[in-house]
């Protein structure tokens, strides 16, 4: 089938976005629409006074200024973090936070208070003369700040600063076994903080419908029901009053995974004031405010047997989870741990995270949450372990990698691998990138003044969480609309379930309209996160796509006059077995809606699908990196990189290389050039622009060479795994690993992230002296 399951269709949404036809939040046409500006708090940390808003009150076109006082005498709620799970996390006392500052500036950029106008402009002009009287607290801009002795509670519910502990596998065992192994490798490494830097910056209109009396929120989201119920919750309204419509999404990369103070105050003022509200963020004020990721200090120690074993693994990591905790907040921690032993075989293992609060924008799951962390680690520990016991890198994997023959394989830490051939996964990507001719490229490259690196990294993560709905709906005229309740923000869904629909009901491709972002429309959904789409998504079509079926069937039988178990469904028709008598689905589904059935029959052609997968599926691969350095410059290309990936069945080959190459470009960013930064003393942030805050470039990105080594999962109906985040989780360690291996000969064995040319020429020179 041309436009089936397997099939490089080309997106059905690229039309509108390349002629500029998509519709995102900001293109919403409301011409009376009040604009908010909001003020931000100056400082890191402070006791906060008083909120003067007098002079600017009085500025032209300023309809209303609300603060903290209001939102407390309006008895709003706050904020909360819906990922702390009881057999996973041991939090503290955890308390939704208000959406503004009411005793307390606890980050620079903080919400203080919201300006409404009549233009953007006298809003922003107004909300800059809104005077914060405050009294400077100490700053803490690190997890290790904020544990120290005498160091302030950012929370008084929270005296020591940690939000939430995670603390997994068999401690005493782990300690046992390390003090025996004959190695013992030990790691101390840092995720860098990164922004998403989504092409279309968060915003959102809040319009009151007086007809209804009820608030529509328009918002740049990847998870449309998650804003409506905790907008409701905030405002003390019914779900039922809280409609929330996501148009085209310009990225998310899990940053809009949750609801934002200012997605809060903006629909607080909206439905306050009668009036439609709008907001905006520009480039600075998203650097500054959106919820960061990774921020990660950790420790490690592996220990190994003479042979090259692994015998146990224990793991201490730091999360800084800023301000307060994001909608998201435990994710990352969470998986950090449970996957922390990757592709390998460990026997015993112990892994501890603890989130800190500190004086920084919160942070929430980014590209890969918590899994390139763990992969960064464990192929870090591996490299070095190569080294330590004078093992080839590729070996000592080979040596522990858990085989296809053990699985399903239960690990130390939580979670049973379904399915995966590690083994084939990592010889395919060392035969691809020609693993043993690199010492002749590398002398080539000698010879031009460069240093010449190879690396290597496996890389494993969990996918598909939490159930999901959808429904399948023949209109009267045989056309299929899916409403699914999973949320495409460049995924590609439109085109890859109309495919699915398309396969499994014989309707053709283009009479298939997927509708989605609409909470009056579709009756729930999670939405995207954690490559959970095709897997929870998928699953919950499939299971509507058989109820239409079988349904359909019940409808044809009576047209036909045929008992149903005479019928066989094949190429979209009926066919009464044994015959060539048949009815196309599409003319059951039209003669569904004339009155013309029996009333057991009812009217019309649907089904309501649903979909729970049963623990994880654990897509996985392993990528090898090729690079060069200027010794004199420190400045390191990229020459080639390999990926071969296991994502169980591929719907469409196209989307999914897209998927892979951008998830790989993120963490090459990761690796080499992004960071955000903090004044140490003030917590100021230092990196509020694309002038401070370094991307990858196309000339960044080496060519990418990808192939696909499925092996099968039977957790969903569709045998796959998922990819959205894959291509990130292996890439960081992969550079990594081909950076220190082309600079081993410096004597370079460590370098902190990103590993700018700045710091390669440092510890290339250090080294030297």
């Amino acid at each position: 089938m041309k436009f089936g399951i397997g099939q490089s269709v080309p997106r059905k949404e690229d039309h509108r976005f390349i002629t500029g036809t998509g519709h995102y939040v900001e293109d919403a046409v409301h011409p009376h629409a009040l604009h908010a500006a909001f003020v931000r708090s100056p400082v890191a940390h402070a006791k906060l006074i008083s909120v003067d808003c007098e002079t600017a009150g009085s500025m032209p076109g300023v309809v209303q200024i609300l603060t903290g006082a209001d939102y407390v005498a309006d008895g709003l709620g706050g904020l909360g973090c819906h990922t702390i799970l009881p057999h996973i996390h041991k939090p503290n006392a955890i308390a939704p936070t208000p959406a503004l500052a009411i005793d307390r500036l606890r980050y620079a950029g903080a919400l203080v208070a919201v300006v409404l106008a009549e233009t953007r402009q006298q809003a922003r002009d107004a909300a800059e003369l809104v005077e914060i009287d405050y009294v400077d607290l100490d700053v803490l801009l690190t997890p290790e700040d904020a544990l120290a002795d005498g160091a302030p509670a950012l929370w008084d519910n929270v005296p020591d600063n940690i939000a939430f502990r995670v603390d997994l596998g068999d401690a005493e065992a782990t300690k046992q076994a390390l003090q025996s192994a004959h190695h013992q490798v030990r790691l101390s490494l840092f995720n860098n903080r990164l922004s998403a830097n989504s092409m279309e910056m968060r915003g959102v209109v809040a319009e009151y419908d007086s007809r209804d009396q009820r608030l529509i929120l328009h918002a740049s989201t990847q998870a449309p029901h998650s804003i409506r119920g905790e907008i409701a919750r905030v405002l003390n309204l019914p779900e039922s009053t809280v409609r929330v419509v996501a148009p085209d999404v310009g990225g998310g990369f899990g940053m809009k995974g949750g609801v934002y103070p200012e997605d809060a105050i903006v629909g607080w003022a909206a439905w306050k004031l009668k009036k439609t509200v709008r907001w905006h963020a520009d480039r600075s004020e998203s650097l500054l405010s959106d919820y960061h990721g990774r921020d990660q200090h950790v420790e490690a120690v592996m220990g190994l047997d003479q042979s090259g074993k692994i015998v146990a693994l224990d793991v201490h990591s730091l999360y800084n989870t800023g301000a307060h905790l994001s909608g998201g907040g435990g994710v990352s921690p969470m998986f950090a741990c449970t996957l922390a032993t990757g592709c390998y075989r460990v026997p015993v293992a112990h892994a501890l995270a603890e989130a800190v609060h500190t004086n920084t924008s919160p942070t929430q799951p980014y590209r890969g949450a918590g899994r390139p962390e763990a992969s960064y680690l464990i192929e870090r520990l591996m490299d070095k372990a190569a080294e330590q016991t004078g093992i080839d890198r590729a070996e000592l994997r080979r040596i522990n990698l858990v085989s296809a023959s053990e699985m399903p394989y239960q690990t130390p830490l939580v979670y049973k691998i379904d399915s995966g051939d590690f083994g084939a996964v990592m010889e395919r990507a060392l035969e691809v990138a020609d693993w043993e001719g690199f010492e002749k490229r590398k002398a080539r490259a000698e010879k031009a003044g460069k240093l010449r690196g190879i690396g290597i990294a496996l890389h494993m993560e969990n996918a598909g969480l939490a159930n999901e709905t959808a429904e399948i709906r023949f209109e009267p005229d045989g056309g299929v609309s899916v409403l699914p309740g999973t949320f495409n923000h460049g995924q590609g869904h439109e085109t890859v379930f109309a495919q699915m629909v398309s396969d499994w009901l014989g309707v053709p491709f283009d009479q298939i309209r997927v509708i989605q972002g609409d909470t009056d429309a579709v009756t729930f959904g999670r939405g995207t996160v954690a490559s959970r789409s095709m897997i929870n998504g998928g699953g919950a079509i499939k299971s509507a796509a058989d109820k239409v079926i079988e349904k359909a069937r019940a409808v044809a039988g009576h047209l036909m006059e045929v008992g149903t178990d005479d019928l066989v469904f094949e190429a979209g028709a009926f066919v009464v077995a044994g015959t060539d008598k048949k009815m196309p689905i599409q003319k059951v589904a039209q003669l569904s809606y004339k009155p013309i059935l029996p009333p057991h029959l009812g009217l019309g052609l649907s089904g309501q699908g649903d979909f729970l997968l049963q623990g994880f599926t654990f897509p996985n691969g392993c990528q090898v990196v090729e690079l060069e350095v200027d010794p004199d410059t420190g400045v390191t290309e990229l020459i080639r990189l390999v990926s071969i990936d296991d994502v169980g069945t591929v719907i469409n080959p196209m989307l999914l290389e897209g998927q892979l190459v951008g998830g790989i470009v993120q963490g090459l960013g990761q690796a080499l050039l992004e960071d955000v930064v903090y004044e140490p003393e003030t917590g100021q942030l230092l990196s509020g622009s694309f002038m401070d805050y370094a991307m990858p470039r196309a000339s960044d990105v080496p060519p990418i060479e990808i192939e696909c080594l499925p092996t099968q999962t039977q957790t969903n109906p569709l045998g796959v795994k998922g990819a959205g985040e894959a291509g990130t989780v292996g890439a960081t360690p992969a550079v990594v690993s081909a950076l220190l291996d082309a600079l081993s000969s410096k004597g370079v064995s460590d370098i902190a992230l990103p590993a700018t040319p700045e710091r390669v020429w440092q510890a290339i020179h250090q080294n030297r002296d």
